[in-house]
């Protein structure tokens, strides 16, 4: 099948669906059973989809966990209940006491909080590594190092990695490799295809693409699904039948929103490579951006995230130009329909192993599904703004 064809029939199996178009939403924590030889075929089939305990998933779960399967490809898809619990029970199915993991200096700040506050209270220690890095990152490899963390692009700086290069040293060394994919949504980036052993997503974010869901999933090769499957139930981790079945009516339009997303952002990014307050654009299809000969090479397509530089370090001009925006507000998420903005002064005060080159603050856009040319007014008011400031000081 044809990508946007799958989008729309992933996840459908007429053994979830029963008859109708959506696969319902099934509410259980107690499953009944009549005779002990049905308890004991549930029991024995528990990791073949079998509800057992409403713990392990029910029809809707299985449902999403076939449709991100198939989405991203890899053996199996295990759901939590926001994206940074896939992130750090994923990494934790993994570790042990005395591991060494590489971390990536762009890491979405929990993924780095995490690695400082929790993994070193259990004996797991972290060096982060540049994003640029590629191959050479075999020579931050240990004895015990287990795992190397990716996420491709960053999710502020948006430096796109060199995934099979790492892919191949992490291989040599037996490490596993495991990447944050949210930017590229399961369609727009397939990790299986470039080495990634377990790819994680925010599926609260393009996923569910309503802003209204917290979810998470963490798809594995055949290889690494019973770890990953196993631990993860271990450690308490199950979803909300209810936000599944919006995560996945969420699929069904992830293709067609996702162009229209890419199609803004990158009118939007064009026309702000034409301001003169605008020093750098930091977006994958830009060659200003780093990694974007890994974009060209790698991805499908963008979507509507990337970042930007300002020319002025003025934060009364930076509060002016976000305080008064209209379309524009401001959050720490993305993904959804709505358009949001976020500035941050100091980038190099969230990474340890590099320093970026960002004088000014760096300005971060979602761009949503509003109609485009309200978007420009939007920010060309903004800047009017910001420039009023300056001359005026």
């Amino acid at each position: 099948m044809k990508q946007d064809t799958k989008i729309v029939n992933a996840g459908r199996s007429a053994k979830w669906t029963n008859g109708v178009v959506n696969p319902p939403v099934t509410r259980a924590s107690t499953v009944v059973f009549n005779t002990v030889a049905e308890m004991n075929n549930a029991v024995a089939n528990r990791h073949n989809q079998t509800m057992v305990y409403g713990r392990r998933g029910t029809n809707t779960s299985f449902a999403f966990s076939d449709a991100m399967t198939e989405l991203e490809g890899g053996a199996g898809c295990a759901l939590y209940p926001s994206g940074t619990a896939a992130i750090t029970n994923a990494i934790l199915a993994f570790v042990k006491q005395g591991d060494h993991i590489l971390m990536v200096d762009s890491a979405y700040e929990p993924t780095r909080d995490y690695c400082d506050k929790i993994l070193t209270k259990m004996g797991v220690s972290t060096t982060y590594y540049d994003p640029m890095l590629g191959a050479d990152i075999e020579a931050l490899i240990q004895d015990n190092t287990s795992l190397i963390f990716l996420e491709s692009p960053g999710s502020i700086t948006m430096e796109v990695q060199d995934v099979p290069a790492i892919s191949a040293v992490a291989h040599k060394h037996d490490c596993i490799v495991m990447l944050d994919n949210t930017w590229g949504a399961g369609i727009n980036f397939k990790p299986f295809d470039y080495g990634v052993d377990v790819s994680v997503q925010a599926a609260t974010k393009y996923i569910v693409g309503h802003s209204d869901v917290m979810l998470g999933t963490a798809t594995a090769i055949e290889k690494y699904w019973p770890q990953l499957r196993d631990y993860s139930y271990l450690m308490g981790q199950c979803t909300s039948p209810d936000d599944l079945y919006l995560a996945l009516r969420g699929i069904r339009t992830l293709g067609v929103r996702l162009k229209q997303h890419q199609q803004s952002a990158l009118k939007v990014a064009n026309w702000l490579q034409t301001r003169p307050e605008v020093a750098k654009i930091l977006h994958p299809a830009f060659d200003s951006c780093p990694g974007h000969e890994f974009f060209k090479r790698d991805f499908e397509g963008s979507n509507g995230l990337f970042s930007f530089v300002l020319n002025c370090g003025n934060k009364v001009a930076l509060t002016a130009f976000l305080d008064g925006l209209h379309h524009f507000k401001m959050g720490y998420s993305w993904g959804g329909f709505e358009s949001l903005i976020l500035g941050i002064t100091n980038v190099n005060a969230i990474r340890s192993a590099t320093t970026f080159d960002c004088e000014y603050p760096l300005i971060r856009l979602h761009i949503g599904l509003e109609d485009v040319d309200d978007l420009l007014e939007d920010l060309s008011k903004g800047f009017d703004r910001f420039n009023e400031v300056l001359s005026n000081s």
